[in-house]
């Protein structure tokens, strides 16, 4: 794979990353304990969900780049900064997983065809749960205004990082 275009496939799971960092910090106060309904995950949980399952994949696809797993899947983390910070230790490791992967030509160990795969999944299992945590926010009552949300989520996507023509 060409370095630029994997610098690219990269750029989008970091991307994706500061999207999901971004939506946990325009969350408004006590907005971690609320759910889309009954008996569904918290806000909370499915942000350590998906902290948890970048983490458990990496583990048995790519253990040469495991970090510790936290002991509960589900378990909230209430400190929004810490949440944060664990973010962004699973996103590096993910990414430094699939560009392991890929640079030395190697299958992941268990699951997907490809590291490409693993990654696309991860982002396809976010982005389910970012839309979980956005209608458990309207469904509290304490929606996000989309002209406050849109340029800290969608906007990260579509932004150019260079000015047109200057590649």
């Amino acid at each position: 794979m060409p370095d630029a275009t994997l610098d690219a496939l990269l750029n989008s799971w970091d991307r994706n990353n500061t999207i999901l960092v971004n939506l946990l910090g325009a969350l408004p106060d006590g907005a971690m304990d609320a759910r889309p309904m009954n008996g569904s995950p918290t806000v909370g949980a499915m942000f350590a969900h998906i902290h948890y399952v970048r983490l458990v994949f990496i583990a048995e696809d790519a253990p040469e780049c495991a970090v510790e797993l936290p002991a509960d899947e589900w378990r909230a983390e209430p400190d929004r900064e810490r949440l944060s910070q664990m973010l962004r230790v699973s996103a590096a490791a993910v990414r430094d997983a699939v560009k392991r992967r890929i640079e030395t030509g190697r299958e992941m160990d268990v699951h997907y065809d490809h590291p490409i795969l693993f990654l696309q999944h991860m982002i396809w299992h976010e982005g389910y749960h970012h839309g979980q945590i956005k209608l458990a926010l309207k469904a509290a009552g304490v929606p996000l205004d989309n002209k406050t949300i849109g340029p800290l989520t969608w906007r990260v996507w579509m932004n150019k990082t260079t000015p047109p023509g200057a590649r």
